[in-house]
């Protein structure tokens, strides 16, 4: 599948024929919904925890004698019934994540991969070379690309002018082709990437097959 590639002006400077098996896959919202739900599983802290009756402090004595005296039965100061006592059935930290099998994830990032292409919000440009750090002239080239709202960019690690320069956005990230994921994916509106982050990012398919 051949892409149109810009440059920073959006001017037209040439193409790049990506491999339809990942750019022109058929999209499967049921591998997006499971792959996304274990990558927020996996976000989860876990470190919910409460005391059980054996780890709170009080005694074990029984408060009165069982019968005679007109009111209920009470066994230890620390059961979970009284102000003080412990829960009866504690939290403890635990993990959350899982890990989808390895079919589900590729075809779940090819899916989203190709959802941007078929939208048609996916860019390419030749490369993002910025003469210095400063977040004001990524902005004005993100407008002259005409890339709106919530972007993702993708370049090869090393680009520091890039890197440091998008620090500051507050609704455009930056991300190797190697931590591209289903996730952050969906969670923009468009996708810019390098050509030599595309090869990178069809690579990955590549290795893993």
């Amino acid at each position: 599948m051949k892409f149109k590639v810009y440059n920073l002006k959006r001017e037209p400077v040439g193409d790049i024929d990506l491999d339809d098996a990942v750019w022109a896959a058929e999209v499967k919202t049921h591998l997006l919904h499971e792959v996304v739900t274990a990558q927020r599983a996996s976000r989860r802290q876990g470190t919910q925890a409460t005391k059980e009756r054996s780890a709170v402090s009080g005694t074990n004595k029984k408060l009165f004698k069982q019968k005679g005296t007109g009111s209920a039965r009470q066994g230890g100061k620390r059961a979970p019934h009284r102000v003080g006592g412990g829960h009866a059935h504690e939290l403890q930290p635990r993990d959350y994540g899982y890990r989808p099998p390895r079919k589900v994830r590729l075809g779940a990032l090819k899916s989203a991969l190709s959802l941007f292409a078929k939208e048609d919000r996916l860019l390419v440009v030749e490369n993002f070379q910025l003469a210095e750090i400063k977040t004001k002239a990524l902005a004005q080239t993100l407008g002259a690309l005409k890339v709106e709202g919530k972007a993702l960019v993708v370049d090869k690690v090393g680009n520091k002018n890039l890197e440091l320069s998008i620090q500051n956005m507050k609704d455009k990230h930056f991300l190797p082709p190697e931590g591209v994921n289903v996730y952050d994916l969906l969670r923009h509106k468009h996708l810019v990437v390098t050509r030599d982050a595309a090869l990178a990012i069809q690579g990955r398919f590549a290795e893993k097959e």
